[in-house]
Formats: C-alpha cells, sequence, structure tokens
C-alpha cells in the first residue's frame, strides 16, 4: 500500500471513529486531548475517595458525615474564592499548574500524618478527617478546572458533543481505578494508595499545561479580569429582568442536586456500613461496585450522551435523572411499608436493594447525562458576568448547600430520635428515602423553569442593540421622547422621534405635540399637525389655536385650519369663507374649498367650487396639485366627473399622484383601472397603492387579476400582494395564502414575507388556520427535499470537472438557490415560532464566528421541535456539501450521475428552479454541447421571463439551427424588446431569410 493510499484510510477509519462517537474531525484532537487530562486526574482523584472513604469509616463511621458535610461547605467555599482569585488575576495557564499543585502536594503530607501515632492516634484520625474534607476541595478544583478549560476551548455546540465524551474521563477512571484498586490494596497497601494518587493528579496537571500551550489562541497570556470587576458584574450589577429569571433557578438546579447527592450518599454508605461491617470488605465492594458501574457510565457516555442531548434537548435530560430518581424512590418506600413476603425479602433487604439500585442511577445519570450539559447551562449568560456565576455557583453556593446539607441530616437524626424514643434506624431510612423523592421533585421542576429563560437569553445576546417595537416601554419612550423635543437637538433626531411615536402610540402623539407646537419649526409643526390628523380631538383645540394666532407658515395654517374643521363636526362655515379670496395661498384656499364644499350653504358652495375650479385650471402645478388635494374633501360629483380624467393624464406627476389619491378616498369606481395602471410606474406607484388599500375588499378582483398573470414583472406583483396585506381582511389574506400553497422559490419567499409583516400577526394566523402545523411542516420539508437536489448537483457539476465559465456561473447559481430554500425555512419557521427568537437565531447564522454560529444553532435547537429538525441543524451546521447531503440520507436519495445527465434532471426540476438558474442550465448545455429534452425547451420558451427565452434561442442556434429557424417568425413579436432584437439578429445571421418591419 503506498502511502498516499494509507494516509486515506487511516483518514476513513478516523472519520468512521468521530462518527461512532458524534464528534467533528476538527474537534477530535481537542477532545481527546481534554479526555486524557480528565480520565488522569479521576484515576488519582477515585483512588484517593475510595481509600479515604474505608479509612473514614473504620475511624468515624457514616454517622460521622453530617460533620464532614458542614465542615466541607466552609473550606469548598474558600476554595471556590480562591480560583475566583487566581482566575481573575492570572493568566488561565498558570491558573491551572497552580491548582495541580495544590491537588497533588497535600496528599503527601496526609500519608505522613497516617503513620503518626501520636495523642492515641488522634493525629491519626485527625488526618483522615482532612483527607475526607479535601476530597470535597479536591473535586471542586477538578470540575473548575474542567470546565473552564473546555469552555475555553468549545462554543456551545461542541461543547454538546465534545464533553459527555470529555466527562467520560471520569467513568474511564471509574473502571480502572475500581478494578485496579481490588489488586493495587495488597500489593502497596491501602495507606499508599495516596501516594500514588498523588502522582496521577500530577500527571494531569501536566497533561492540561500542555492543552494550554498546544492550544495558546483559546487561553490568553493575560488575566480573564481583575478581581474588582467580578465584585463589579456580579455584585454591583443590575442584573435585568431575563438574567435574574435564569440565575436563580440555575443556582437551585445546582444547590438541589448536590443536596440530594448528599443525602442519598449518606443513606448509601450507611446501608454498606450496617451490611459490611469489615472496613476490607466496604473498600472492595465500592472498588466492584465503581468498576461495575463505570462500564455502564461509560457506554452510556460514549455513544448515547452526546446524541441524547441532540435529540432531546438540555433540559429534558436534565429532568431524566430527577424523575427517575423520584419514580424509584417512591416505589422503594412502597415496597418497604407493604407485605411482599411472597418475594422472601425482609424489609432490611428490600430497603438495601433499593438504595443500591438508587445510587446506580444517581451515578449512572449524574456523571453521564448531568455531566455532559453543565458547562452548557451557563453558555446563555453574557460573557461578562459567566465567569463570576459559574464560580459563585460551583465554587461557593454548592459547598455551602453541603454545609446545610450535614446541619439538615443532624436534625433530622436528633428529630427521628426524639419522635421514635428507640434507637431503630428503619423509620429514619424511610425519612430520608422520602426526602429523596421530594428533593428530587423539586430537582425536576428547577430544571423546567430554567428551560425558558434559557432561550430568551441567548434571544436577547443576538438582538443586542437592536431596538424592537414590540419591547419598548411605552412611559419611558414618551418620557424620552419629551425630553429630546424640549431639548435643542438635531432637527433630524426629533423629527425621527415623532415619527418613531407615530408608529408605535398613534392615538397618543397629540397628547405630546399639541403643546409644543408653538416651539417647533414650520418642518415638525406640519409633521406633527399631519399625525393629530389622523386623529382630530377638540381636547387640542386651544393649543391649535395658539400656533395660528403666531401666523405661522401657509403649509401650517392649512393643515391648523383642517384641524379645527375635522375635530369641530358643528362648526360654522362662514368662519372660513375669508379665506375662498384669490389673494389667499393656494394651500389655505384648497383646503378652505373643499371643506365648504362639504359642508357648505348653496351659495357658499357656488363660491367655493368657482375657486376650485380655477385651481384645477391653472397653469401652475402647485395651485393644480393643491386644487386635486381639496377634491378629497369636497362632496362634488361633477367636479370630479369633469375634471378627473383630465386631472389623471396631467403632464405634472404630483397631479396624477393627488388624482389617484382621490379615486381611492372617493370610492371612484369608474376610475379603478386607472389604480391598476399606476401600479405600473414607478413615479405613481406609492400613491396608487395607498388608493387601493383605501378601497379595501372593493380593489381585491383587480389586485386577483394582477397576481394571477404570471407575465407580470416580479416587482408588480410584490406591490400587489404588498397591497393586499396592507388592505388586511380576511378574504385579502386568504387569498395571500391560497396563492402561497401554489407557490415555488421567490414567490413563495416574497409572499411569506409579505405575510410575517401583516400587523398584529394577522397573516400568521391566517396561514396557520389554513395549513396548520403539519402544512407548514410539509413546505419545510419541500425546501428539503429541494436541498438534497441542489446539492447533489453542486457534486455532480462542481467546478473541477465543468471549467467553463457557464458552469462556474451555474454553480454560483445553485450555491444562491441553497441560501434562498434556507431563508424560506426560516420564514416558515416564523410561522410556527417567535419571529423575534428566529431572527436572532438567523442573525447569528450569518456571522462568520463560530461561537455566534454555535449559539444560532443552539437558539434553535431549543426553540424549534418540527419532525425535521435535527436534519435542518445538521444541515446548517455543516460546511461540507457531501456532509450535508450525507445528512439528508432519509429525505432524498442520492445517486452519483455524469454532469449532462444532472443537468437534465435539474431542468426536470424547472418549476423549482430560479428564473437565472433556468438560463445558466441553457447557457451550459450551450457551451459543451449537451443535449436538452425537448419538454424542456418547449416549456421555457414560453417562460415569463425574457433572460430565459433569450437563453433558449442561443442554446437552439447551436443545438438545432433548423428548428430555430423554424421557430424565429413565431417569436418576431415578443413582447420584450431584448428578445425582440435577439430574434432579428440571429435572423440576419441565418441569411436574412425572414424579414421583419
Amino acid at each position: 500500500m503506498t502511502l498516499p493510499e494509507r494516509a486515506t484510510s487511516r483518514s476513513d477509519w478516523s472519520s468512521k471513529l468521530l462518527r461512532w462517537f458524534n464528534l467533528r474531525p476538527e474537534e477530535g484532537k481537542r477532545t481527546l486531548l481534554m479526555f486524557a487530562f480528565y480520565t488522569i486526574t479521576s484515576i488519582g482523584l477515585l483512588w484517593l475517595e475510595q481509600t479515604t472513604i474505608a479509612l473514614f469509616l473504620e475511624g468515624f463511621g457514616a454517622e460521622g458525615l453530617p460533620v464532614i458535610y458542614i465542615a466541607s461547605a466552609l473550606m469548598g467555599s474558600g476554595i471556590g474564592f480562591l480560583y475566583s482569585y487566581l482566575q481573575n488575576n492570572l493568566p488561565l495557564g498558570r491558573v491551572f499548574a497552580i491548582i495541580a499543585m495544590l491537588m497533588a502536594l497535600p496528599l503527601i503530607v496526609f500519608r505522613v500524618g497516617l503513620d503518626l501515632q501520636y495523642l492515641g492516634g488522634a493525629v491519626t484520625l485527625a488526618t483522615v478527617f482532612l483527607m475526607r474534607l479535601w476530597i470535597d476541595a479536591e473535586e471542586i478544583l477538578s470540575d473548575l478546572n474542567s470546565q473552564v478549560a473546555a469552555n475555553q476551548l468549545f462554543n456551545i455546540r461542541e461543547i454538546k458533543r465534545a464533553y459527555p465524551i470529555i466527562s467520560s474521563g471520569l467513568l474511564v477512571g471509574d473502571v480502572i481505578s475500581g478494578f485496579s484498586l481490588f489488586f493495587l490494596v495488597p500489593i502497596l497497601g491501602l495507606k499508599n494508595i495516596i501516594i500514588a494518587a498523588a502522582v496521577m493528579l500530577a500527571l494531569g496537571g501536566l497533561m492540561l499545561r500542555y492543552l494550554t500551550k498546544n492550544y495558546k489562541e483559546a487561553f490568553p497570556d493575560k488575566p480573564v479580569r481583575e478581581i474588582e470587576e467580578l465584585e463589579t458584574s456580579f455584585n454591583s450589577r443590575r442584573l435585568n429582568k431575563s438574567l435574574r429569571r435564569y440565575v436563580f433557578p440555575l443556582f437551585t438546579f445546582f444547590i438541589l442536586g448536590e443536596v440530594l447527592f448528599l443525602v442519598l450518599e449518606f443513606q448509601y454508605l450507611g446501608e454498606l456500613e450496617r451490611v459490611y461491617p469489615n472496613t476490607t470488605e466496604i473498600a472492595s465492594f465500592l472498588g466492584i461496585f465503581s468498576g461495575v458501574i463505570g462500564i455502564c457510565e461509560l457506554l452510556t457516555q460514549w455513544f448515547i450522551s452526546s446524541r441524547a442531548v441532540e435529540r432531546l434537548g438540555v433540559f429534558v435530560v436534565a429532568m431524566l435523572l430527577p424523575i427517575s430518581l423520584s419514580c424509584f424512590g417512591f416505589l422503594t418506600i412502597v415496597f418497604d411499608l407493604s407485605d411482599w413476603a411472597m418475594i422472601n425479602l425482609t424489609s432490611a433487604q428490600i430497603l438495601f436493594f433499593g438504595v443500591i439500585i438508587l445510587r446506580f442511577l444517581d451515578e449512572l445519570l449524574r456523571y453521564t447525562l448531568i455531566a455532559g450539559i453543565e458547562p452548557i447551562l451557563f453558555q446563555p449568560l453574557p460573557a461578562d458576568v459567566r465567569g463570576s456565576v459559574q464560580s459563585w455557583v460551583q465554587g461557593i453556593a454548592v459547598p455551602l448547600s453541603d454545609g446545610l446539607s450535614g446541619v439538615g441530616i443532624l436534625g433530622v437524626i436528633w428529630l427521628v430520635e426524639q419522635l421514635a424514643h428507640d434507637s431503630d434506624s428503619q423509620i429514619q431510612e424511610s425519612v430520608f428515602l422520602a426526602a429523596i423523592v421530594l428533593l428530587s421533585i423539586f430537582w425536576a421542576i428547577s430544571a423546567f423553569l430554567l428551560r425558558s429563560s434559557y432561550v430568551t437569553l441567548l434571544v436577547q445576546g443576538a438582538e443586542q442593540g437592536r431596538l424592537g417595537f414590540a419591547r419598548v416601554d411605552l412611559k419611558k419612550f414618551r418620557q424620552e421622547i419629551i425630553k429630546t423635543l424640549d431639548q435643542r437637538t438635531n432637527e433630524e433626531d426629533r423629527r425621527s422621534c415623532i415619527q418613531l411615536l407615530e408608529k408605535i402610540d398613534p392615538q397618543g402623539v397629540a397628547s405630546v405635540v399639541a403643546s409644543r407646537l408653538v416651539n417647533l419649526s414650520p418642518r415638525l409643526q406640519s409633521q406633527s399637525l399631519e399625525a393629530m390628523l389622523q386623529n382630530p380631538d377638540p381636547e387640542y383645540l386651544v393649543d391649535v389655536q395658539q400656533l395660528i394666532e403666531r401666523k405661522p407658515s401657509l403649509d401650517v395654517l392649512a393643515l391648523s385650519l383642517r384641524y379645527i374643521w375635522l375635530s369641530q363636526p358643528s362648526l360654522e362655515t362662514q368662519t372660513l369663507q375669508p379665506y375662498l379670496k384669490k389673494g389667499v395661498d393656494a394651500v389655505v384656499r384648497g383646503a378652505t374649498a373643499g371643506l365648504i364644499l362639504s359642508r357648505g350653504t348653496p351659495a357658499q358652495r357656488l363660491e367655493a367650487k368657482l375657486a376650485l375650479e380655477n385651481m384645477l385650471t391653472h397653469r401652475q402645478e402647485r395651485e393644480r396639485v393643491l386644487g386635486t388635494k381639496a377634491l378629497q374633501d369636497a362632496d362634488e360629483e361633477s367636479l370630479i366627473g369633469r375634471y378627473l380624467p383630465s386631472l389623471l393624464q396631467d403632464e405634472s406627476i404630483q397631479v396624477r399622484c393627488m388624482a389617484l389619491e382621490t379615486i381611492g378616498l372617493k370610492h371612484l369606481q369608474p376610475f379603478y383601472p386607472s389604480l391598476v395602471k399606476g401600479l405600473n410606474y414607478k413615479s405613481t406607484r406609492e400613491a396608487a397603492r395607498s388608493a387601493l388599500v383605501c378601497l379595501g375588499d372593493e380593489a381585491l378582483p383587480l389586485l386577483n387579476s394582477l397576481c394571477s398573470d404570471i407575465r407580470q414583472s416580479e416587482l408588480l406583483r410584490l406591490q400587489t400582494w404588498s397591497t393586499m396585506a396592507e388592505i388586511g381582511t380576511k378574504q385579502a389574506l386568504d387569498f395571500l395564502v391560497q396563492q402561497l400553497l401554489s407557490s415555488w422559490g421567490a414567490t413563495r419567499r416574497q409572499l411569506l414575507r409579505v405575510l410575517l409583516k401583516v400587523p398584529a400577526e394577522a397573516g400568521i394566523e391566517v396561514v396557520n388556520d389554513t395549513l396548520g402545523r403539519s402544512g407548514v411542516e410539509t413546505m419545510i420539508e419541500q425546501e428539503l427535499l429541494f436541498l438534497g437536489q441542489l446539492y447533489a448537483a453542486q457534486l455532480d457539476l462542481a467546478s473541477d470537472q465543468i471549467e467553463e465559465k457557464e458552469g462556474e456561473l451555474l454553480f454560483a447559481t445553485l450555491k444562491g438557490m441553497e441560501a434562498d430554500a434556507l431563508d424560506r425555512c426560516f420564514l416558515l419557521l416564523k410561522v410556527l415560532y417567535s419571529g423575534s427568537t428566529i431572527q436572532a437565531a438567523m442573525f447569528k447564522l450569518e456571522s462568520q464566528d463560530e461561537k455566534n454560529v454555535a449559539e444560532g444553532l443552539e437558539i434553535l435547537d431549543n426553540t424549534i421541535n418540527i419532525s425535521q429538525k435535527q436534519v435542518l441543524l445538521l444541515i446548517l451546521e455543516r460546511s461540507s456539501t457531501a456532509e450535508k447531503l450525507a445528512d439528508l440520507g432519509d429525505i432524498v436519495s442520492y445517486q452519483p450521475m455524469k454532469p449532462s445527465d444532472r443537468l437534465r434532471r435539474l431542468l426536470e426540476l424547472r418549476h423549482f428552479l430560479s428564473d437565472w438558474g433556468l438560463a445558466c442550465c441553457f447557457h451550459l448545455a450551450r457551451q459543451v454541447r449537451w443535449n436538452v429534452t425537448r419538454e424542456a425547451i418547449i416549456a421555457c420558451l414560453h417562460h415569463p421571463s425574457s433572460f430565459v427565452r433569450e437563453a433558449v434561442l442561443a442554446y437552439l442556434k447551436v443545438a438545432s439551427p433548423r428548428t430555430c429557424m423554424e421557430l424565429l417568425p413565431v417569436l418576431k413579436n415578443d413582447p420584450d424588446p431584448i428578445v425582440a432584437a435577439q430574434v432579428r439578429k440571429m435572423s440576419a445571421d441565418f441569411g436574412n431569410q425572414y424579414k421583419y418591419v
């Protein structure tokens, strides 16, 4: 076998191995190094723990454990403070080295202390007591070292896969230490095992030091943060509401988990002491038990844990252990209290086996599933408080809970003795079993409470610095608007504030701006009055009249008069008559004429009509614009019928736009076709759209005809859909949903965007009512099927197989269609889930930073629960096209094809391809001389996009000149000028056989 073949074989073997462990190739080395460090450290710790437990039970018995728990609380908290201090004042590499020395060196002192037979063995007992205390400290330091290092090396998604493997080092250590201890104790002696443990801890420290040197980029050379910053970030920092909702259950989750562990350990060791009175027998049982459970844990951690976390989610996994303990604990109590003589077990035996099973479940799930998710729970916290919260939780709160557990256990023992009046331990054991059940239930509840806040924090991290109207505190926002308007700030800033206020609180605009009208600039006065006119209220008449007394600009005066008139239905028109004179500016004159025509006496109406006619036929554009605007208020059909047709043909764009708005406001049915024409031109499009919205359901027949015509431009159809969405009636939205059902590609994407923008989520509700959850999921599955075809085409039409430029264009187009399909998937997800949450995930996924991408995937993982969830997440996470296609294997069956066959396959899917993608297919087929089916040619010659028809003609000219010549007469009148010009040129190239006028 050659060297390249050996390398390929080795690569295939390692890839398969990584897949077995659910790891990515780029994660393999880091995971292996962390696994090695954790395994070596765990062997040393477990040797020390098992030896110390045997010595402790010999010297103090299980009754001494509560005292240990109380004392270890103080030591553990001190260790937590020490670790926080080191972490925030020294580089992480140096912190790891110091902690390794702190874990190993004291063991040598302990070994010496065991041989000091002073004061009748009191020194030896004190050493054993200190060793038992030091075990808890070592476990805290080991957990902090491994989790801090893992958080530096892996992002949130990588940790979900890698940390279960890393933490399995503890399980490997369980197996190795458990079985090896059985043989080492007779050889080295129980006490000398401590020296062997110290050597292993030192080797683990060296391994971690090597890892920090090998990945310098993950471990900075300077301290993470000064101790003062730590205090500020956690103690003095005002945690926002969402952060508090997460941090408090987070503390509760870890504290309850630790309390439950200690109560169960006390019960477990008490049962061992009762059943095995000999110290050597206890040590041997512990070794065998650890070895057996270690094998089970190892298999679970390697092949089940990471997959369970990915498929079930972090918080379902977090609740498995407490639910299991509560169920089996309850069954043990029931068995103990019932008559089960038929199974030939005494009450003591039932309790023993029940506690052993509980201990087995606790160790199996705690050191696999729970250990695998612990670092993940700190990931949603903001970076500036994450380290401090982690140190407080695991370094301080958890050790303090040990002390409280010890006090609680002593209190329960005392209380049972007082109530039972005897030394019978059966009642005590039942009480502790009941406590295990209750603590398990509360632990499961704390995990459940963490879930919603977990996603909320991730979303807030993605939305940081971006304003969402749904989250605005209206009272505070109004205060800021008032502050901005009262200060001498930039006029554009004040204008923007009024626009935002109008959008967020249209009913309350007048209450903010009315009293400030006289102090605003003319431009801001006009803007404010236009906003106030949406909801005229007599309450603010005094403010508007004060503005008129200040003799404002003519535009402002006209708006002020209009406000006074509309806010007072009973106002006499004679007060407006002086403003009809020719000397009055057109702004005021036109507004006055329109108002009098709608409510004046016959004589007043005649005078207003003459004034308005003069404006409508005036030579100046401004007069005609304002006269046309006045028609919107006038109740005069004769004027409208006489002048509106000419106004629609006016040379002024502003006049035409005003005429279109008048049609919509007055519901002038004979002129509705003019609104459709207005949508076709950029200059009048907005006015026509506004008029159609005013018509409501009356406009739907006109809009339906435009939507159904596929030969209309995409822009015009988009404007039509947006107009229907803005109309927002049930009939309009139902039509949009029906269009969605029969749409694909860019059309589907535009329709989804339009429906999602409908206010109050009315569009989303209609989609859900019509399609249901299953219908939306079916559409997502369609997109995944299409993605599978795109990935297959990317593999078979790769640039290394096709050297032509057209091949590169097609490949780029396939990439673009892939992005569009994923975008449609996200839009469909917004129908089922919170739009802000999905948008936050999209924002993160668009980042080039792997950490942000991982957080985006985590948001999706904890938000969506569709049947295609895992496939979608894998596609978003993968970088290789082949891997993405493999992940879609259950949906799309991939068979490699020749490039020409794959191109024909794409053309069979032409209804799903983009217009440019279709054109690229024909351009490539023309360049490399590939045959295309007759059906595809005929269908694409009738395609609404001109560049697709152009590409087909170019292909036919090369592939089948005779057929092309036969088709030219048919295509000579193509509506697109570019295609018509191409036909003329091709005709000339064929010898000018056909004449065109």
